[in-house]
C-alpha cells in the first residue's frame, strides 16, 4: 500500500506499507487458492483497511494483478477481500498493469522524450513496455514471475545449476514471440523496476559487482554464480539481500538474465516508481509535462521553509562561477549546471531542523527523502554537494558516488562553497565582478580591490577556505 498527498502541486508519498503474502504460492493449476494463502491475504487486507480507516483516506484505489487474474472467478475470495479492505478492488489486465507501471516510472524519473524500455518482474507476471516520452507504444504481460518460477524450477527451495538452466530456457521461450517488439530500437533507455530488479541492483552494488547504479548481463551472471554457492534459498545469504527476497530470488534472476540477453540490453537503469505510483498518478489525472526533479526541488524549498532570496543569491553566484570554469573543469554537460543550481536552492533545507550542523541535516534529507524524479545516484550527488558546502570536505562521502562523477562532484562542491561564502552577509548588496581562472586542480579569483578592502570578513573567509581546499588537493588563490 502506498499513500500520497498533493502538496505544492506535487504528489508526495507519505506512507508505504508492505507485507509478504505470496498469493501465487497458493494458486493451483485449476485456479483455486489454498486456505493458507487466502488467510494471509485477508489478514493483510484487514490491517490495510484499518490503516485506511484511521487516516480517513479520501480517495482509494485498489488493484489485483497476476494471481487474481488467474484465480477462479467463481471463488468467494474477492468478496471477502473487498470486505476486509473496506473498498472495491479492481482486477486489472496485464496490459493495463503494464500501462500503469509505465506511468509510475515516467513520473518518477527525469522527463525524457526519447524511447524507453521498461521492465517489471512481479511475483506472477513480467511486464514489458516500450514508450516514448509519456506515451507507451507497445505493452506486454508475460506469464513469468519470480514466485512461480522459483516454485517450478527450484522446488522446496533447492538451488541447482540445472534449475537455473531450465528456468532460463522457459523465460527465453516465453520471450520469443514478443522480442521483436522490444529490441533493436535505436537510442532506447532501458529501465527496470519493482522488487526483483531493485533488490538485484542493491546486491550487485553492495557486493561491488557494479557501482554505476545500472545492471548488466555480466553482473547478473556473476550474481547467479554467487547464488549457486548455496544449497537452498533457506541458506541463501548475501549482503544487501533481504531474507524475504532470497526465497524467490533464483526465479527472478533467471527471468532478469534472459530479459537482458534476449532484448539486448547493455545497461539497465533502475527506478523506484512502478505500479503503485502509476495508480496514484493515474488517479490524479494528467500532470504537467515538466521535469519531475524540478517539481521536487520546488516542493522541498516550500516544505523546508527555505529563504528563497538567499537561495537565489547563492544560485546566481554559483552560475557565474560555473560559467568561468566550464571548459577547464569539464563541466559542459547541462546536468552539471542543473545539479549545482538544485544544490544551491536546497543548500539550507537543514536549517529547518537545526542551525548546528545544518549542512549534515540537509544532506541526510536529500539522500533519504522520497524525491520523485531523482534516481538514487543523483540524490547521493545532491547530498554530497549540500554536505560539503561549509567546513572541511569529508571525502568519504565522495566514494559513494559513481566513479565518473567523483572529481566532477568535488569541483561542483567547490563552486557551491564559494557561492555560499560570498553571500554570508545575506543581503542584496552588489558583489564585485569576479575574474576566474580554473586550472586542473586550482582556482584563482580576482575581485575589485576597493570591494575587497571593504569586506575584510570575506577576505578572512577566503583565507580559511584556502586551507580547506588544500586538504582536498586544490589550490585557491585570490586578490
Amino acid at each position: 500500500m502506498i499513500v500520497g498527498e498533493l502538496r505544492h502541486g506535487q504528489l508526495t508519498i507519505i506512507d508505504r506499507l508492505r507485507e509478504t503474502v505470496r498469493l501465487a504460492e497458493g494458486l493451483s493449476a485449476q485456479g483455486d487458492l489454498s486456505g493458507q494463502a487466502r488467510a494471509r491475504a485477508l489478514n493483510c487486507l484487514s490491517r490495510f483497511g484499518e490503516r485506511l480507516r484511521d487516516m480517513r483516506a479520501g480517495s482509494v484505489r485498489a488493484a489485483g494483478t497476476s494471481t487474481i487474474r488467474r484465480a477462479r472467478e467463481d471463488s468467494t475470495f474477492m468478496a471477502e477481500a473487498e470486505a476486509a479492505l473496506g473498498h472495491p478492488i479492481e482486477i486489472i489486465s496485464g496490459i493495463e498493469e503494464a500501462r500503469l507501471i509505465y506511468t509510475g516510472v515516467t513520473h518518477s524519473l527525469p522527463f525524457n522524450d526519447g524511447l524507453r524500455l521498461v521492465m517489471d518482474i512481479g511475483g506472477g507476471s513480467t511486464e514489458l513496455i516500450l514508450g516514448q516520452g509519456g506515451q507507451p507504444k507497445a505493452l506486454e504481460s508475460l506469464h513469468l514471475g519470480c514466485v512461480s518460477m522459483t516454485e517450478r524450477f527450484f522446488p522446496d527451495g533447492r538451488i541447482s545449476r540445472q534449475g537455473f538452466e531450465d528456468a532460463r530456457m522457459t523465460a527465453r521461450l516465453e520471450l520469443r514471440p514478443v522480442k521483436a517488439f522490444f529490441r533493436d530500437a535505436n537510442g532506447v533507455e532501458a529501465i527496470g523496476t519493482s522488487g526483483t530488479i531493485l533488490s538485484t541492483e542493491n546486491v550487485a552494488r553492495t557486493l561491488g559487482i557494479t557501482e554505476s547504479g545500472e545492471l548488466t548481463l555480466d553482473a547478473v551472471e556473476a550474481l547467479i554464480e554467487r547464488v549457486l554457492e548455496f544449497e537452498s534459498t533457506a541458506k541463501l545469504s548475501l549482503r544487501g539481500l533481504s531474507e524475504r527476497r532470497a526465497q524467490v530470488w533464483p526465479g527472478g534472476l533467471s527471468i532478469l538474465a534472459e530479459l537482458l540477453g534476449v532484448l539486448r540490453v547493455d545497461a539497465l537503469k533502475v527506478s523506484d516508481g512502478a505500479l503503485r505510483e502509476g495508480l496514484l498518478y493515474d488517479f490524479l489525472g494528467r500532470m504537467q509535462h515538466e521535469d519531475a526533479r524540478e517539481r521536487t526541488v520546488r516542493a522541498m524549498t516550500a516544505r523546508y521553509h527555505v529563504d528563497k532570496k538567499q537561495a537565489e543569491r547563492v544560485t546566481d553566484i554559483a552560475r557565474r562561477l560555473l560559467k568561468k570554469c566550464v571548459s577547464n573543469w569539464g563541466l559542459s554537460q547541462p546536468f552539471f549546471e542543473r545539479v549545482l543550481v538544485w544544490s544551491a536552492r536546497l543548500h539550507e533545507i537543514g536549517l529547518d531542523i537545526s542551525h548546528d550542523g545544518y549542512q549534515r541535516h540537509g544532506a541526510y534529507v536529500a539522500e533519504n527523502a522520497d524525491m520523485p524524479g531523482f534516481p538514487r545516484a543523483e540524490q547521493r550527488l545532491l547530498a554530497f554537494l549540500i554536505r560539503s558546502q561549509r567546513h572541511s570536505i569529508n571525502m568519504r562521502y565522495q566514494k559513494g558516488l559513481p566513479r565518473s562523477w567523483r572529481e566532477i562532484a568535488l569541483r561542483l562542491a567547490i563552486l557551491l562553497r564559494l557561492a555560499v561564502l560570498l553571500n554570508r552577509s545575506r543581503n542584496d548588496a552588489e558583489i564585485s565582478p569576479i575574474r576566474v581562472a580554473a586550472g586542473e586542480r586550482s582556482l584563482d579569483l580576482r575581485f575589485d580591490a576597493e570591494w575587497l578592502a571593504a569586506n575584510p570578513l570575506t577576505v578572512a573567509d577566503l583565507e580559511r577556505e584556502r586551507g580547506y581546499l588544500d586538504g582536498v588537493g586544490y589550490r585557491l588563490s585570490f586578490g
